[in-house]
């Protein structure tokens, strides 16, 4: 199974709906994780409609309390078991799909954290973590808007505008609470475990998608169980070609292996 996380900036306004399917297609997902959808659950859902029609696939919308919708959105042959919208004030919103594979039942939650406050994107984080249950396939992906607790992000800080590093600060040390939230409840970074050496580190600022309150940060996540981590075979950053300009972040693709054979 193919999974995709992507922040698409704004719901792709004005004129990037193209370029983001394009970014899609070219990867061909078999779970996608969508956020920043602005406008997405207005015109009974029409550009939400947009898009499942152009990438073949089936879309689950989870509109925002505050902020912007997110989305899973699941290709054919995947059997949806169950769906819903996490029922808590997330500042943008949580949406969670299951679905049925060869090795049982496949949780994907599609989430967008507080990008203002550390404190909330760490009670928003406890609210996904009370939900994890280690010995199930499930997965947490989209943008955490934290940095992660295992990387020196001096330097990345440094670079960052100062009137955006406070967000990514707590008492003058780097604050990575939320991350740490999810991995104490079980989730393992797949692209710390899987990811290329070799490969693009950061997921935000794309070349020519803007994103000026961003300084090659990782803030995009796909987080799984143990034994979805068991199963992951590559994680990486997708960059290049239309990604460049379709958003502000790039998106995080991982394979994972469920078949039985």
């Amino acid at each position: 199974m193919r999974v995709l996380t992507y922040n698409i900036r704004n719901g792709g306004l004005p004129d990037r709906l193209d370029r983001i399917v394009e970014v899609v297609t070219a990867q061909g997902p078999d779970l996608l994780a969508l956020q920043e959808l602005r406008g997405f659950d207005r015109d009974l859902g029409r550009r939400m409609r947009a898009v499942a029609q152009a990438t073949g696939m089936s879309p689950f919308l989870g509109r925002s309390w505050f902020g912007q919708p997110v989305a899973v959105l699941v290709r054919e042959p995947a059997r949806v078991l169950e769906r819903q919208r996490v029922r808590r004030p997330f500042h943008h919103a949580a949406m969670e799909v299951t679905v049925a594979t060869d090795r049982g039942p496949l949780t994907a939650t599609s989430t967008h954290l507080n990008p203002y406050s550390g404190g909330r994107r760490r009670w928003e984080a406890r609210w996904l973590a009370a939900r994890v249950r280690r010995d199930r396939l499930m997965l947490v992906m989209g943008d955490l808007n934290t940095l992660d607790p295992w990387t020196d992000h001096t330097a990345t800080l440094r670079e960052l505008p100062p009137g955006f590093r406070g967000r990514h600060l707590r008492r003058g040390a780097v604050d990575s609470r939320a991350v740490a939230v999810l991995a104490d409840a079980g989730l393992v970074d797949l692209y710390r475990q899987a990811g290329d050496p070799a490969g693009l580190d950061y997921s935000a600022p794309t070349k020519d998608g803007g994103g000026t309150e961003f300084s090659r940060m990782r803030l995009d996540y796909i987080l799984g169980t143990p034994g979805i981590a068991d199963l992951t075979r590559t994680c990486r950053i997708i960059s290049g070609g239309a990604t460049e300009s379709a958003s502000d972040h790039y998106p995080v693709l991982a394979d994972i292996d469920l078949s039985l054979d």
